[in-house]
């Protein structure tokens, strides 16, 4: 499908549609409780179908709600032309903000999890703009990193996306309103992606942040395997050894990193690992996988641009180092179960005498 027409289709049909859902969804909201309701005790984990029913209808609600807003914006910023000005696009930036403030509060009660964040300080880097390299191991984990780049380091996030991201129709349109690039990994495209990456990452203020996954997709198995024979076809046999040694990450894929460490000289890096939001790759996942009751880890390294090599072929080897450490820390740092809350005792009268 040609990029126009997918443009075309993600406007004029997804996005309608999903509004149109979204007031669906609350007028026949009691029967989906119901529902939920019937089939939780036949599923595992305390109230599950429940619990995700309602994740799901607030996650719908918000893009029910933000299309229309972001429909308004666009008209009135005179349909569109004046939408990547700076006043502008801080009005999306503020949107963007306020939304994962909503819903990771909302989505944390429900779920009753626990976000620990493990990190230097992030007044460590005033006046300084960031490169944020994160494993990657499900869309989850997009949502978090940047929900803790806004609100605890006080960055407005510059992402690299995989293109099949636009087809959500919010995401879609926010994220071409304001600095971020979805791409199309294809075979044969290697330097023309680094050069998307590197024109993102040029430019950056004091209070930006560009955010890469250096694996090129979520981890998986056959995506591991994958990426070991795929260094062995090069000729790269050590690499290939190397790749084979982290278990619980990808090989990293060191162009894009290294476009952006090019395009940023000014630039320090902070690395991120995490547990408890692995394996959501599809809807499947997200159903059987999505974390609840546990306590979810972050973990940060601050690395100062001086430490970093000059030479591409050192950078290839710091950053296959750096890997290797985030895969012994998530070997270590496995979600914690949390506690089931205790049920409050239902009030009753106090009888005296």
């Amino acid at each position: 499908m040609a990029r126009a027409a997918r443009w075309a289709v993600r406007r004029w049909v997804l996005a309608p549609a999903v509004v149109l859902l979204a007031v669906l969804m609350w007028v026949t909201l009691p029967l989906w409780l119901l529902a939920g309701a019937a089939l939780s005790p036949l599923l595992p984990g305390r109230w599950r179908a429940l619990r995700l029913l309602w994740v799901f209808v607030v996650y719908l609600t918000m893009q029910g709600v933000l299309l229309p807003v972001l429909l308004g914006l666009w008209l009135a910023s005179g349909c569109g032309r004046a939408v990547r000005r700076p006043y502008w696009e801080g009005i999306h930036y503020d949107l963007v903000q306020g939304v994962m403030w909503v819903f990771f509060r909302e989505a944390r009660r429900v779920l009753h999890l626990t976000i620990a964040t493990d990190g230097p300080d992030p007044a460590a880097h005033p006046g300084r703009p960031l490169l944020v390299a994160c494993r990657h191991a499900g869309v989850g984990d997009s949502f978090v990193l940047v929900h803790a780049l806004m609100h605890w380091y006080r960055r407005e996030p510059r992402v690299v996306l995989k293109d099949t991201l636009a087809w959500d129709p919010v995401i879609g349109v926010l994220l071409t309103r304001i600095p971020a690039r979805f791409i199309s990994p294809e075979p044969g495209a290697g330097e023309q992606l680094e050069d998307q990456i590197a024109a993102l990452a040029g430019d950056l203020d004091d209070d930006d942040a560009f955010v890469i996954f250096p694996e090129g997709g979520n981890f998986t198995s056959a995506r591991r395997q994958r990426g070991i024979d795929r260094l062995r076809a090069l000729g790269l046999e050590r690499m290939a050894e190397r790749a084979e040694a982290l278990t619980h990450v990808l090989a990293p894929r060191p162009g894009g990193f290294i476009a952006a460490l090019d395009a940023a000289p000014e630039a320090d890096v902070l690395l991120v690992a995490h547990t408890g939001l692995d394996h959501l790759d599809s809807v499947g996942d997200v159903w059987r996988e999505l974390p609840m009751d546990k306590r979810i880890v972050m973990r940060w390294w601050d690395v100062p641009r001086s430490e970093i090599p000059a030479g591409r072929e050192e950078r290839i080897e710091w950053l296959y180092d750096w890997w290797g450490r985030v895969d012994d820390w998530i070997a270590e740092h496995r979600p914690e179960e949390l506690p089931v809350p205790a049920r409050r005792r239902p009030w009753r009268p106090r009888r005296d005498g």
